[in-house]
């Protein structure tokens, strides 16, 4: 049997990664990772609190580390968190040890999917949490679409349907 390849789910919160990772990983056998979930599952704290206490830096050195060990695995689907590819060592290992698939989303779908989830350290503090997207948007999409092999648009459409949309693309 040909070698498992790894997907890796990048792109804005709210995008769906972590949805439509598992609804990927179930309909393709492969064993589902959450780098935000691990970051937690390791530090037995939440995302929240981790960026309370170490800050952005801190949380981005824990999220690089986490990153490295989940793509020398094989045949996983990993959801990555929005800024993980700020680094350019994550970028580099996402692109060399697997296919990247950015998950496009409109500022509109982003906020009206993270407006009532709490644990949004970006987010739960701002005066005015969609001009926090607009600005974040500006700051990753050029990097989201430097690393993608491939992108998937999805807004209004359930995480079933973006999922056999990127095993089509894939050729899977």
């Amino acid at each position: 049997m040909a070698e498992k390849r790894n997907i890796f789910l990048v792109g804005p919160m709210g995008a769906g990664k972590s949805t439509i990772g598992r609804q990927l990983a179930q309909e393709l056998h492969l064993q589902f990772f959450d780098s935000d979930q691990e970051i937690e599952k390791r530090t037995g704290a939440d995302i929240s609190w981790v960026f309370d206490i170490e800050g952005e830096a801190g949380f981005r050195a824990r999220e690089e580390s986490v990153i490295n060990d989940l793509t020398e695995k094989q045949g996983i689907v990993l959801a990555t968190g929005g800024g993980s590819i700020k680094s350019k060592e994550n970028r580099n290992r996402l692109s060399a040890r697997g296919i990247v698939v950015y998950l496009e989303t409109s500022i509109d779908k982003q906020f009206a999917r993270t407006q009532r989830d709490k644990r949004r350290p970006l987010l739960a503090n701002a005066d005015d949490p969609r001009e926090v997207l607009e600005e974040l948007a500006g700051e990753r999409n050029d990097l989201y679409n430097e690393i993608a092999d491939v992108v998937v648009q999805t807004d209004d459409q359930s995480a079933k349907v973006v999922a056999s949309q990127i095993i089509k693309q894939l050729d899977l």
